[in-house]
């Protein structure tokens, strides 16, 4: 009989015993339909990880990385020759990749890479334990883990945080996507003690291994909120849903327990000392660039309303459904962040999806035979998986030689080893292409200015040191402007496409075969 611990449960089995089996109690292990179907996906993404080039915001996490590796305990902006006290960026998990790149000597690249398969099996084993909290039924985590990869829209959704099958190609080794493995963790043991107060006694020493549990659920969320913080606004939504849904009786004992959990939480994020993570509360340096969350929603999500009559019968047989109440709690949330012009908020949009497609794969789960409404539900999404595989997510699992029909594939960014040979870690640079702003960074080197915003530095100067680089690089710019500004930020390098002139006193030393673009030494 399977567990209800879900995903690490497998099936034991009683057969008649023969032989050497009967000197072994004749047990029989097989795996639960979750673990081999988990086991083929792992396999399946990680290769799909692996084959893809890092693309996008991977040069700022690699960034991370590299200053990490070079001081673990103060590390430099990780994009400028600045401090690097105040950074979200340099989170625990940032830390331990940091400490792992110092033990192998790996660089920020090549950590990303071993990253993703890391966190595609923390997020893995977490959709497997959440889902078995909600349901009995095996199949209902393979169906969870298909609808979440799969319904999402018809036009592709490329954010961190978006684990759709294409986004997964690129942003695996993110932090987000360890955030949201440990969200669903958080979740399935905030479930199980909501809805069975039985787990917990409040006197002798079972009582004080109960509230240590409840103290180790904080600390989870804790971490959710250090290591992706706008992850947590969700994780933190979910906890508030399974609670008031399933907790029956609010004694001061049920108070004192979810009370230390959020004490705890609270206390672990405060006692971080790379940066304050309560003080973002306030930020509002990259809500412009997140601004784009809120355009074409219909193309990118419309599939995932296959999960609406599912969430809408759960909702007829209990308001105080958690899955309801997750989508309606992070709906609002959304509208809020439209609505008030603090857009980061829409970035719980891929885990808002989560409540529709959950629900419905726990309905699609039940056993047969099936009602009329629910076999038209089976088709709709069926035809709606099918949709999105077909539009949008077959690319990133089928690769272009074994393409017939000619998916849309990942970004394919190209590589900056070239130039990265020739560039000493710490030395600034100055780049007017799109990829290599985004990437070089990631390298080791510093930019004279950060391309993303960051709590480290303050949003004037960033934009300051821009349109100092935007001077530098205008046709109309004097040989001493340009001067003026490489001093001014110790610039050792140019990194120019293949369209932007050289300037004279500069000495070409490199250049790239696939774009054109050159690298030439100035100072």
């Amino acid at each position: 009989m399977n567990g209800p611990s879900g995903a690490a449960t497998g099936v034991l089995t009683r057969r008649v015993a023969r032989g050497a089996t009967a000197l072994r109690g004749g047990r029989v292990w097989r795996p639960t339909p979750y673990q081999a179907a988990g086991f083929l996906f792992f396999l399946v993404m990680t290769l799909a990880y692996w084959r893809v080039p890092l693309c996008c915001d991977a040069g700022q996490h690699a960034a991370v990385v590299e200053r990490l590796k070079a001081h673990l305990l103060a590390p430099r902006h990780p994009m400028a020759d600045l401090p690097g006290a105040g950074s979200p960026y340099y989170s625990p998990y940032a830390v331990a990749e940091g400490a792992f790149a110092r033990l192998t000597g790996l660089g920020g690249w090549q950590v990303l890479r071993v990253a993703g398969p890391v966190n595609l099996l923390v997020l893995l084993t977490g959709i497997g334990r959440f889902v078995r909290v909600l349901t009995p039924r095996p199949w209902a985590p393979v169906l969870a883990l298909a609808a979440m990869t799969l319904l999402w829209g018809t036009e592709r959704a490329w954010w961190s945080g978006y684990l759709g099958l294409m986004s997964m190609t690129g942003n695996l080794g993110y932090p987000s996507t360890f955030a949201i493995g440990l969200a669903f963790w958080a979740w399935a043991l905030t479930g199980e003690r909501a809805r069975d107060p039985r787990r917990v006694r409040f006197v002798g020493p079972s009582g004080l291994r109960g509230l240590a549990g409840f103290a180790a659920l904080g600390a989870l969320y804790g971490l959710v909120l250090l290591v992706h913080p706008i992850t947590a606004v969700a994780a933190v939504l979910g906890a508030l849903a399974l609670v008031a849904g399933w907790q029956r009786g609010w004694s001061g004992a049920v108070v004192a327990r979810w009370a230390l959990t959020a004490g705890v939480a609270l206390a672990v994020a405060a006692a971080w000392p790379y940066f304050d993570v309560l003080g973002l509360a306030g930020d509002d340096s990259v809500d412009a660039m997140h601004r784009r969350l809120y355009d074409g929603l219909a193309g990118h999500f419309w599939l995932a309303l296959a999960g609406l009559p599912a969430l809408w019968a759960r909702a007829r047989r209990s308001a105080r459904d958690p899955l309801v109440l997750m989508f309606a709690a992070d709906c609002l949330v959304v509208a809020y962040g439209y609505v008030s012009g603090h857009y980061t908020y829409g970035r719980i949009l891929g885990l808002t999806l989560v409540a529709p497609q959950f629900a419905l794969a726990v309905e699609l789960a039940a056993p047969r035979p099936w009602r009329p409404g629910r076999r038209v539900l089976g088709a709709l999404a069926a035809v709606a998986a099918c949709t999105g595989f077909l539009t949008v997510q077959a690319g990133a699992v089928v690769p272009r030689s074994l393409d017939p029909v000619g998916f849309e594939q990942p970004p394919r960014w190209p590589s900056y080893d070239w130039a990265a040979r020739h560039i000493r870690s710490g030395e600034a640079v100055i780049t007017d292409g799109y990829y290599a702003v985004h990437a070089i960074a990631g390298y080791g080197p510093d930019l004279a200015a950060p391309a993303w915003p960051d709590a480290a530095l303050d949003e004037r100067e960033r934009l300051r040191r821009v349109a100092d680089v935007r001077a530098y690089l205008s046709p109309a710019s004097t040989r001493a402007e340009r001067v003026a500004v490489a001093r001014r930020y110790r610039v050792r390098w140019l990194l120019l496409t293949r369209w932007r002139p050289v300037p004279p006193e500069a000495v070409v030393v490199d250049w790239s075969r696939r774009t054109g673009e050159v690298l030439a030494r100035v100072g």
